[in-house]
């Protein structure tokens, strides 16, 4: 393809900028899940490249009209999601929320899980000095945390790790958007102190 045909390819697409947006909006709103650019590109058959532009503006649309939702993107893929304002609204109709529903002790191990993921339930209950399994089961249940190995010891234990909808959950794109946190304190009581009000308030 001469560079003219590319020219003229890009400019049509640019030119359907608006049946573009819509199909993207079409396709995350029915698939749900997560996308990513590629599968939006195959889907509509128009280059990558202006699909991660068209997104790009489309997040911008989002955030700036008073609309009831917005789009996120997660390590590379892109969702629909509802804006927090919203969610006592949103609550009061599935009458659930995974956040508020958290024990202190679910809190605790969700904490130390972000910060220190991959990591042995052992290890968790080391830092807390109490069993944490409840709580892990529970942080399971909400598909907050999910097992990512074993460790290669005797015994292979489970090593645990944070949840895509840990990410939606706190509002986050990545992991390495957690505020910082030294982990390497000598109380642990007061490394768990600082975690929980972190996790609290993102």
């Amino acid at each position: 393809m001469s560079k003219t045909e590319v020219e003229q390819y890009e400019f049509e697409e640019v030119s359907s900028k608006p049946k573009i947006k819509s199909a993207i909006e079409a396709l995350l709103f029915v698939s749900g899940e997560p996308l990513t650019i590629k599968d939006l590109s195959n889907s509509i058959e128009v280059s990558p490249k202006t699909i991660s532009n068209i997104l790009n503006e489309m997040i911008l649309d989002y955030e700036e009209e008073k609309r009831g939702i917005k789009l996120i993107s997660i390590n590379g893929e892109y969702q629909l999601v509802t804006k927090a304002e919203n969610s006592d609204y949103i609550q009061k109709l599935l009458k659930k929320n995974k956040r508020q529903s958290l024990s202190q002790a679910s809190l605790e191990s969700l904490a130390i899980i972000a910060y220190k993921q991959p990591i042995t339930r052992v290890d968790i209950d080391e830092i807390r000095g109490v069993k944490s399994e409840s709580a892990i089961h529970k942080l399971l249940e909400k598909d907050l945390i999910k097992e990512v190995g074993r460790l290669e010891v005797p015994g292979r234990p489970i090593l645990f790790g944070t949840t895509e909808e840990f990410l939606r959950q706190f509002g986050l794109k990545e992991l390495n958007e957690l505020p910082s946190l030294d982990l390497y304190s000598e109380k642990d009581e007061e490394t768990i102190e600082a975690m929980n009000e972190i996790i609290k308030e993102i």
